[in-house]
């Protein structure tokens, strides 16, 4: 098959945002036996095409949305796709479908945040020709938000490279504490942006009530706005909890940030379709203390490969678990393989590029 994934305007692909993180992944993987190109955002320093992994990545102008759009459709002018997926947009997916109707135009959706319950965007879906969820709590949550187009939603849970996030050994786990200057002690680690709905000061209060029985430190990876990470630090201080911020990682360095931890605690405090770090952790062989929220509950299975936090809101909550692993290091260890099994068998990308193509060759 000729396949177009279309990407969102705002990061280039290659980039280091989830949505493009996976899009390149998934379509690396269709490569195999399939034509894939990838439309994406011009960027400086970035050719107009380039291939990777065998996809032929092509670079159109950019700079709003209507001027993205309108590259996208001009590009597509004169060639055949057998499909064209479009990422998280739908207004993108309406038109490609409108202006070249013969075409199965498809629309993958990795959050509820480019699909708020308006009219005009049930107008949008209506369109499609297939929707995907990544998780069986985005596609609960848009069946009953736009019950019209219910039998079109799917769902393809995402995937994680088992190759690079794999367990650290021994000696690259010293090597990669040094390198980003981590104490020899329990460590629970934060990855994902740092913005209020990740619940954030919810684990700084956790580790804050775990400290006073297991010696521990926080490190988190995310970048946020400088006033937010100021506060955050300020009530770090304030609660005596040792935190190193490792700021914005890219997404190639980050295999290694969960090769220096001992678990993940993923606080989100508002709806996650997926939680993608979840999945890099578990891969990476660490258990995992997450928000029972969204589609976190359908990676992380509570007591088998990490613990789920029914009252997320409550860091005492958090804090149980922490002091738990923190004092049983077998049982994390334990945890962690069970979870990259999960992973292994459930979570991969050469998974989710089967799952896309036997609805895209059904349909």
């Amino acid at each position: 098959m000729k396949i177009l994934i279309v990407a969102p305007e705002q990061i280039p692909v290659p980039g280091s945002g989830s949505v493009e993180i996976c899009i390149l992944a998934i379509a690396k993987q269709l490569a195999k036996k399939h034509k894939v190109t990838v439309l994406s955002r011009a960027s400086k320093g970035l050719p107009a095409q380039s291939s990777e992994g065998g996809v032929t990545i092509v670079r159109v102008p950019s700079g709003s949305s209507k001027v993205y759009i309108a590259s996208v459709l001009h590009f597509i002018q004169g060639k055949f796709f057998d499909v064209i997926q479009v990422d998280n947009r739908p207004h993108y997916m309406a038109s490609i479908q409108k202006k070249f109707p013969k075409m199965k135009v498809t629309l993958f959706l990795h959050s509820l945040t480019f699909v708020p319950p308006a009219n005009n965007v049930a107008r949008y879906l209506r369109q499609a020709k297939l929707i995907i969820a990544n998780s069986s709590s985005l596609k609960q949550k848009l069946v009953n938000r736009f019950p019209g187009v219910a039998q079109k939603i799917h769902t393809v849970e995402l995937g994680v490279d088992t190759g690079r996030f794999c367990p650290a050994t021994t000696a690259d786990r010293s090597r990669y504490r040094n390198q980003f200057g981590i104490e020899d002690k329990y460590t629970a680690l934060f990855v994902g942006r740092v913005i209020p709905r990740k619940g954030i000061p919810v684990l700084l209060k956790a580790a804050s009530y775990a400290g006073q029985e297991v010696p521990l430190q926080v490190v988190i990876a995310g970048r946020g706005r400088a006033s937010y990470v100021k506060q955050l630090r300020a009530l770090a201080s304030k609660l005596n909890v040792s935190v190193k911020w490792l700021g914005k990682q890219k997404h190639s360095n980050i295999h290694k940030i969960y090769g220096i931890a001992d678990c993940l605690v993923c606080p989100s405090q508002k709806h996650e379709a997926f939680g993608l770090v979840n999945v890099e952790a578990m891969a990476s062989g660490l258990p995992v203390i997450a928000s029972k929220i969204g589609g976190i509950p359908e990676i992380v299975k509570h007591e088998h490969n990490g613990f789920l936090v029914d009252d997320y809101s409550r860091a005492e909550r958090f804090a149980q678990y922490l002091i738990k692993l923190g004092k049983n290091k077998k049982m994390g260890q334990e945890m962690g393989v069970r979870g990259r099994s999960d992973v292994i068998d459930n979570f991969t990308w050469g998974l989710t590029a089967d799952r896309l193509l036997s609805l895209y060759l059904q349909r």
